[in-house]
């Protein structure tokens, strides 16, 4: 009889480090993706290329992405007004995405929030900026496949600590 209970108890004590071992590979799975996703956002910032974003953005009606102040309302108008024509008015654009910070609310809504460092120089005028703050995206996983669905920048000129 103890061996049944013993055999019994270890088979379930197996399972459950199993299940469990399974879904926090889904998680880190799933946060890969997403900070994958993001790092292709970088790449596109970076390079006024909207193809990350095409591949990665919900396009919905009623969709707000946010950038420096400003309102893009749809995946083109963020694509096409913001990110592609930014290229051609920059000499050079450095971002980087730092401490992200991936939080799940069920199997299909995520939220990240990021610091963020952004720098750059505009062509016309030769002015340089040097601004840090937080980025906070919206995901929404659709028939398997993690979508940003919101996105919204806050940053000011960059302060060095003391």
């Amino acid at each position: 009889m103890i061996k049944i209970l013993t055999t019994v108890i270890f088979m379930l004590v197996s399972f459950a480090t199993l299940a469990h071992g399974n879904e926090t590979h889904n998680v880190n799975k799933d946060k890969q993706a997403i900070v994958k996703i993001i790092s292709g956002i970088k790449y596109g910032w970076e390079h006024g290329d909207g193809k990350p974003f095409r591949e990665n953005f919900l396009d919905f009606k009623g969709a707000r992405y946010i950038e420096g102040g400003g309102q893009n309302k749809g995946l083109n108008s963020l694509v096409g007004h913001h990110v592609e024509p930014e290229k051609d008015a920059m000499d050079y654009l450095k971002l980087d995405f730092n401490d992200i910070e991936v939080n799940f609310e069920g199997d299909n809504f995520a939220w990240v929030i990021a610091d963020t460092r952004v720098k750059g120089k505009v062509k016309k005028s030769g002015y340089e900026f040097n601004k840090s703050g937080y980025q906070t995206f919206l995901f929404r996983k659709i028939d398997g496949v993690w979508k940003v669905v919101h996105t919204h920048s806050s940053s000011r000129n960059h302060q060095v600590k003391k």
